[in-house]
This record gives C-alpha cells, structure tokens and sequence, in this order.
C-alpha cells in the first residue's frame, strides 16, 4: 500500500485528499497543510515509487504502470482507512489520476481541484516526449527530468518550483523514472477522453497564468464542461501554483470546497 500521511482536525467529518504530479512527493504540499487542516481531515499520499513508497516485492512484479492501476493504488488507501467520500486536490499528472478515479468511482469524489491540469499534449509537450522517448536509456534521468523541469517552468518566478521538483526526482531510482515515463503510451487517448466527457463532480481548475503548456487546452475545456467545471487562473504564476503562489492557491480552493458541502 501507498505510504500516507494523516492531518485529522477533531471537529470535521470531510476529508481532503491530496495527489502529487510524477517526480514529486506529498511534501510538495508543506504550504497547504496548515490552512486546510483548520477546516478538512487532510491525507496525503506518496505514489508508487515516490516520497516513502519505495518499490515492494508485490508492486516488482506488476506487469506495467496504467493510469487505472496508479488509481486503484489511491482507492486502497481510501478503503483502508474507511474513507467513503473525499475531495481531491491535485497538481500536474496527479490530476490525471484523480480524474481516472473519478470515472471509476464518482461516488468516491466530492469535487475535484486540479491544478497544473493536464488535459492536452501541446505540440512542444509533444517534441518533448519523443525526446524523452529518444535518450531515456542513453541520459541519466535527471539530465532529462531537469530538461524537462527547465522547459515547463522557465522562468525566474518558477525557480522554487524546478528545484523543488527536481530534488524530489533525485530519490527516484532510474527503473522507476522509466517505468513511469513510459506512461505516456496511453496519456493521448486518456486525455482526449477526459475532454470529451463532463462528470456531474464540482471541478475546479487552477492554473498558472504562465502555464503556457497547458493552460490554453484548459481554457476550451472549461467553456465546454460549464455544468460542472470553473477556471481559476493565479497572476504571475508558472505550472506548479501551489508552491509559487501558495496563499492564493489555497484561498481559492477552500472557498471553492466550502461551496460543495
């Protein structure tokens, strides 16, 4: 099972789940914890292979990484701690997997908050996966992963962000960084799904104004997903929004929850 971490407040029966992007670590949350556990039980999770969910015997032997089984992964920890029903807030490709959790279980998700949302490879995320796909087995990982930091997030204002997220890929063993890059296989079909369909779950999304990657795919979804779906965009601010602008980030999705109650 995923490692976890519990925040409880003593006087709320609601929960909130919190899902980091790959290479990172539920410690990417440090600037969340204290104002939503005022309010929420608050869980954290490290996914396989990151933060303090090392490789296991039983995980080795597991034919592949897919979006449904790194779900399901979630979905344990959910049942073992007799959690019924949870938000979730997630950054970068942890938003994928809250939103495959979503259509595998609705009834599972109160609302969904995802931020640095992916929903559309661009043509420069594009080129960059081909390059990765290219010199995965000839560059370390980091070489590539610090790349691909630099092309996300390339400004000055994302420099916590990059360092962040490239400290937290240095604990990942090589076959865990392949195993989940080769991941990319099924994200085009994935995604384009997720465009297509709207869940009847409050969703809100959080971006980046400089998120130049993956904003603009954003933006269309929401106009078509207007049922269910909001956009919040942070001033001056690059992909990963819950480390650059942490008080805005939490304000805005603290009101949003509350109005989901």
């Amino acid at each position: 099972m995923l490692n976890y971490t519990i925040y409880k407040n003593p006087v709320s029966t609601q929960w909130v789940t919190f899902v980091h992007g790959a290479g990172g670590s539920s410690s990417i949350w440090f600037k969340q914890i204290r104002d939503f556990q005022k309010q929420y039980n608050v869980l954290l999770l490290d996914l396989r292979g990151h933060g303090n969910s090392k490789s296991s015997l039983k995980t080795a032997f597991k034919q592949k990484y897919t979006f449904s089984a790194l779900a399901n992964d979630i979905l344990e920890v959910l049942d073992f701690l007799k959690i019924e029903k949870s938000h979730f807030v997630g950054i970068s490709l942890g938003t994928i997997l809250i939103r495959q959790l979503a259509e595998m279980h609705p009834q599972r998700v109160q609302s969904m908050i995802l931020g640095g949302a992916i929903l559309k490879m661009n043509f420069r995320s594009q080129i960059l996966m081909r390059l990765g796909n290219t010199f995965k087995y000839v560059l370390p990982y980091l070489v590539l992963y610090r790349f691909f930091a630099f092309v996300i997030m390339p400004k000055k204002n994302h420099k916590q962000s990059r360092i962040l997220f490239i400290n937290e890929a240095k604990k990942l063993y090589h076959k865990e960084f392949l195993k989940w890059f080769k991941l990319t296989a099924e994200i085009n079909p994935i995604l384009k799904w997720f465009r297509q369909v709207e869940l009847n779950i409050p969703t809100l999304y959080v971006m980046g104004e400089e998120d130049y990657m993956f904003l603009p795919s954003v933006r269309k979804v929401v106009e078509s997903h207007y049922k269910s779906s909001k956009l919040f965009v942070v001033a001056n601010c690059g992909h990963v929004v819950n480390v650059e602008q942490p008080n805005v980030f939490n304000d805005a999705v603290l009101s949003f929850m509350s109005g989901t109650k």
